[in-house]
């Protein structure tokens, strides 16, 4: 076992393989004497060059080292892969293997106290070397992909590694778009790779087992100790750590990401338009490379969330460029779809988004819904068929959820101006049509538009739900062991990409611009029974109004994305828009 002062004491002397120090060779260069120093330079284009230990050294040897390579690279190009792939490698803490009887033991990181110069040393070799040879960017972006850490490597290897590839961002701008595609491609793949029901489950194991253990302690204090241990409990910071290994990993990269955003787009504390723009036309590139065509992300693509809420005018840039993937008939179909998805999520989450924005918003696309009922009036196909007519369906589910979310505030102020609006929208028309879209939407958002807009009297659902009810038919299919399982399938496979963010410690930053879902109360559901009285007056106040907007403190809760998150037990959705079936009354 290594003594403690050997993690102390400085690396002991290193020789090259023909001998002599690192330091003597360098010396004799500045007196003229090149053997030694042409020896090194073979020496150098071996992968062995990754262990001269040239970091962890004196100041003088580190800067005559910078000055080695400015002058390798710039005389001898055909070093400049080994020079690179030496730097990057040192974007890591250094690894240490405990061995005990000849045995590997142990294999952890380093908590080196010099590890933020030993990076800061490491980006001053990559601007020198970048400096000296203009094509560096080029040699260096694979190098960059090849060294990314795996996965099961600790939280705080990656965390480095990620932390020091958006630094080179910061004095190489040319590679940013290419090294955030990177770190949002290995971010997505952790996410999807961590479902969101496992994290929640290994969260409640945990918490579990922490109850547990906390009531066994408790036995063994008598009360004045447990009263003495309750005074002086402090929060430990294990209460932020995910249960689950791979969310612990993709909350702190998350972190990281969120904190590069708001470094880049404020500056001295206050926002450069400029520079959120140049990053917004980056993320959005990345947005429809990596994100759009993955379904069911869950953390992810918060990114695009966190950076339109710095100014209105990113959040409205982000909804058109949205509209126009929707409604362009030349996209797939299943793109098409999914940016529906994230229009409706996100005009129902984002806090900072107005209601004028909502209005136009609904405007665009309840327009686009009318317009294609006329054009299917004059074809043939005008049937309920999730293959033909995914877009629309998609679309009609957005406006569903939008209203559920919006439509306190819709009519909040001016009732009988806010009931005009939502009339002009002809949601009778679209529930009526016969494409149908209240039987393929998710049941839990057709039933709370179904029971707001006949509270409100906009249009009557329910001989359309009871009808599509029963002309539903069962999926069966062959379960293990040959029995037959009852299924339920999602025609439209949709999501909503922005429900709750449940990561511990990046969430911080979402909350404060987050619009959390309002469980709804006995009284809500009663008030969602009784239609409004003919005759109110504008002035007069209605009792489903007097509620007040869903706010932070809401219960958190995932919207269902599918038939079959439906049939689980209440628990499993807590914080949903519920699959409440309101029945009319007789």
């Amino acid at each position: 076992m290594l003594g403690g002062d050997e993690f102390i004491s400085p690396p002991p002397r290193k020789t090259v393989r023909f001998g002599g120090t690192l330091t003597d060779i360098l010396m004799k260069y500045e007196k003229g004497e090149t053997t030694d120093f042409e020896l090194l330079k073979h020496q150098l284009s071996d992968p062995d060059i990754k262990k001269l230990p040239w970091l962890r050294r004196s100041r003088e040897v580190v800067e005559e080292y910078l000055g080695f390579l400015s002058n390798l690279v710039s005389a001898q190009t055909v070093h400049l892969r080994p020079c690179l792939q030496m730097i990057v490698s040192q974007f890591v803490p250094p690894r240490i293997t405990i061995r005990e009887d000849d045995v590997d033991i142990s294999d952890s990181d380093d908590d080196d106290e010099n590890l933020s110069e030993n990076f800061n040393t490491c980006h001053r070799a990559l601007q020198t070397v970048a400096r000296y040879v203009p094509s560096t960017p080029q040699f260096l972006m694979p190098i960059l992909v090849e060294n990314f850490p795996f996965f099961n490597k600790s939280e705080r290897t990656l965390e480095c590694y990620v932390h020091n590839l958006l630094r080179v961002t910061v004095y190489l701008p040319t590679l940013r778009l290419q090294i955030l595609e990177l770190i949002i491609e290995k971010l997505l793949k952790l996410d999807v790779s961590t479902p969101q029901q496992d994290i929640e489950d290994a969260e409640e194991n945990a918490n579990n087992s922490d109850n547990e253990e906390k009531s066994t302690e408790e036995g063994l204090f008598d009360m004045e100790e447990d009263e003495e241990r309750k005074g002086n409990k402090v929060v430990s910071s294990s209460s932020e750590r995910m249960a689950h290994p791979l969310a612990e990993r993709l909350d702190i990269l998350m972190t990281i990401l969120f904190s590069y955003i708001k470094d880049v787009c404020h500056v001295n504390g206050k926002l450069d338009i400029s520079n959120t723009k140049d990053l917004y036309r980056d993320l959005v590139s990345v947005f429809d490379k990596l994100i759009l065509p993955t379904h069911a992300s869950c953390h992810v693509q918060y990114f695009m969330f966190y950076l339109c809420s710095f100014k209105l005018g990113l959040a409205e840039a982000f909804l058109d460029h949205l509209w126009k993937k929707l409604h362009d008939p030349n996209n797939a179909s299943v793109i098409r779809q999914t940016a529906g998805s994230y229009i409706g999520s996100f005009l129902a989450r984002a806090k900072f988004i107005p209601v004028v924005t909502v209005k136009a918003c609904l405007d665009l696309l309840v327009n686009w819904i009318h317009k294609y009922i006329d054009n299917q009036d004059k074809g043939a196909n005008v049937y309920c068929d999730v293959a033909l007519h995914g877009p629309f369906y998609s679309t009609c589910q957005v406006v569903f959820y939008t209203l559920i979310f919006r439509h306190k505030q819709l009519l909040d102020g001016n009732l009988r101006k806010g009931l005009s609006y939502l009339q002009s929208l002809n949601f009778e028309r679209i529930v009526m049509c016969q494409l149908n879209p209240l039987k393929i939407c998710i049941p839990s958002v057709v039933n709370l538009f179904a029971a707001i807009t006949r509270k409100y009297q906009l249009v009557f659902c329910y001989t359309i739900i009871e009808r599509n009810n029963r002309q539903f038919l069962p999926v069966v299919r062959s379960g293990s062991g040959g029995d037959l399982v009852q299924t339920c399938t999602n025609p439209l496979d949709s999501f909503f990409p922005f429900d709750p963010y449940i990561l511990k410690r990046s969430k911080k930053t979402i909350e404060p611009f987050y619009q959390f879902w309002e469980e709804l109360s006995a009284e809500d559901l009663e008030n969602l029974k009784k239609p409004i009285k003919e005759g109110t007056s504008e002035d007069e106040d209605d009792d489903f109004l007097k509620g007040e907007t869903p706010q932070n403190d809401g219960v958190v809760g995932l919207a269902p994305n599918s038939y079959e998150s439906n049939t689980r037990s209440p628990l499993s959705s807590i914080g949903s828009p519920p699959d409440c079936y309101v029945p009319y009354p007789q």
